[in-house]
């Protein structure tokens, strides 16, 4: 089999499975591992997977910039965004992370609602403008334009002087073995950071995050209070997710 024949059939496999363990398709093919995890290694390096020990996982569409990720799966973040919206109290504070999904919960908020929201995304913080009663604090730092959120030790350092009833956080990957996961190493630090100052931390989680991965974790799974989606209830991943005790609320409900 050319190599291009088996870079097809791992990627079949993958849409199909959502999982590939190298050693089961080593073994199907008659190949060696160190074969497989080439292909993967080259598959990996064109975007079209997510290497992780053993195998290799979906790649997130949530990976890609700014920009073009306004324009991936726009109800479901709506859908998200409404439910998320939801667990804002009046007279709360609250950190929102940056992101498309965040802005779509920033769209979703009550005209009247008095509150308080603290964010490191001048995006997220534009759209608050316009919302007479909520007072908002923009963190400052070097600005990932990829994301439009700043990051780096200046970021973590203005993080450590909040604190809030609740952080809505926004991931390009939730996993039942990978956990929660983002593409940048700086962003993830930066997210871990803001989750230390909240009492509670939701995951927004629209369907295209669900069941892929990216490079660097973000938190444990048992660090958070729950994954807001609106993937099907009955999904694999979500299903496995349960069983191990994470707490997934409906955003279809």
């Amino acid at each position: 089999m050319l190599a291009a024949e088996r870079h097809d059939l791992l990627l079949s496999r993958l849409a199909h499975d959502g999982k590939l363990v190298a050693k089961e398709i080593a073994a199907e093919l008659g190949l060696s591992g160190d074969s497989i995890r080439r292909d993967l290694r080259e598959l990996a390096a064109a975007g079209l997977c997510q290497r992780v020990y053993g195998g290799a996982l979906p790649v997130s569409p949530a990976i890609a910039d700014y920009a073009a990720r306004s324009s991936v799966q726009p109800e479901s973040k709506d859908r998200v965004a409404r439910c998320a919206a939801r667990l804002i109290d009046p007279g709360s504070t609250v950190i929102l992370d940056g992101g498309t999904t965040t802005l779509a919960v920033v769209r979703a908020l009550a005209p009247s609602l008095d509150c308080t929201i603290i964010t490191h995304s001048p995006t997220i913080a534009a759209g608050l403008v316009s919302h007479a009663g909520i007072d908002v604090f923009l963190l400052g730092g070097r600005m990932f334009k990829h994301s439009a959120v700043t990051c780096g030790a200046a970021a973590v350092e203005a993080a450590q002087r909040i604190s809030a009833d609740l952080f809505l956080l926004g991931v390009t990957g939730v996993h039942s073995s990978e956990g929660l996961t983002t593409g940048d190493v700086d962003e993830a630090a930066m997210k871990r950071a803001l989750a230390s100052r909240a009492a509670e931390t939701y995951v927004l989680a629209s369907a295209e995050k669900v069941g892929v991965s990216s490079r660097y974790r973000v938190l444990p799974l048992n660090q958070i209070a729950g994954i807001i989606t609106d993937c099907p209830a009955n999904h694999q991943i979500l299903s496995q997710l349960r069983r191990d005790g994470t707490s997934i609320i409906d955003a279809n409900a």
